[in-house]
């Protein structure tokens, strides 16, 4: 990676209660706000903004979006007042040109995003913008986002997306110790044996993820997958890609996490 070239990452981002929690995900993204080199601002690419269509935030003030119930009172009064960047929203949407990408005035960073950033860079100084992920399109449209979103890269500007490529909430087991199902550890594994492979999107095995005997499973509905693209787009020829942690817990969510650069 060049000096001035930023890594993008894709964080498995799980419970919204790694925010109050240590463990060995939250630790793993403490050490990258630690020891990666310092961006000058952020594109963040959450799961939990799913849309009809492009969007990147554009205020300069970006609330923090508390999307989630049930959980203790000091989760909904923590917040991540980090700024936003109109000026970078307005390079986002000329990065992703001749795509339509709409300067958005009223979302902010939901707990996809803040909830990673709060444990990479917790004085919350650093500005950021939050793209959301068009629900609309397959899964080659988001890829080429990220292709096109490298460019920024080289001018001190930090992808970090966030989802979970398992996420099937629906058969989570809540005892502590459960083993992972076996469909989840083989999707798992089929994502880390690809995070390599370079070639056009038609044919990429992590862009036609679908095609996995396990993925209906892993991934009921496409949302919390889907940011992973945009990082292995933004990844350069021969570039290095790393696993900074993994592990699959109540036995359908994957807190894999990848680096590029």
């Amino acid at each position: 990676m060049s000096q001035s070239r930023m890594p993008a990452l894709f964080l498995g981002h799980g419970s919204p209660m790694n925010v109050l929690e240590e463990n060995v995900y939250t630790e793993a993204w403490r050490e990258l706000g630690q020891t990666l080199p310092r961006p000058k601002a952020i594109v963040a690419v959450s799961a939990h903004w799913y849309t009809r269509g492009t969007a990147v935030t554009a205020m300069e003030k970006p609330r923090t979006i508390h999307d989630f119930g049930g959980f203790p009172q000091a989760l909904f009064d923590t917040t991540y007042p980090a700024p936003g960047s109109p000026d970078l929203a307005r390079q986002v949407v000329d990065a992703l040109t001749p795509y339509d990408v709409r300067l958005d005035q009223e979302w902010g960073f939901d707990h996809g995003s803040w909830g990673v950033l709060i444990k990479m860079y917790p004085e919350a100084e650093i500005p950021v913008v939050q793209l959301s992920v068009d629900g609309t399109q397959p899964p080659a449209y988001h890829f080429e986002l990220g292709r096109k979103l490298a460019a920024l890269r080289e001018q001190g500007v930090m992808i970090v997306a966030s989802g979970n490529v398992v996420h099937n909430l629906r058969m989570v087991r809540w005892e502590g110790n459960a083993e992972p199902y076996t469909w989840a550890s083989s999707f798992n594994d089929y994502v880390r044996e690809n995070l390599s492979w370079e070639g056009e999107a038609e044919q990429h095995p992590l862009v036609n993820f679908s095609q996995h005997s396990g993925a209906a499973l892993s991934n009921p509905t496409p949302e919390h997958y889907l940011p992973l693209l945009y990082v292995l787009g933004a990844r350069l020829p021969g570039e290095a890609i790393s696993i900074p942690v993994d592990g699959l817990v109540m036995s359908s969510l994957s807190m894999l996490s990848v680096q590029v650069g």
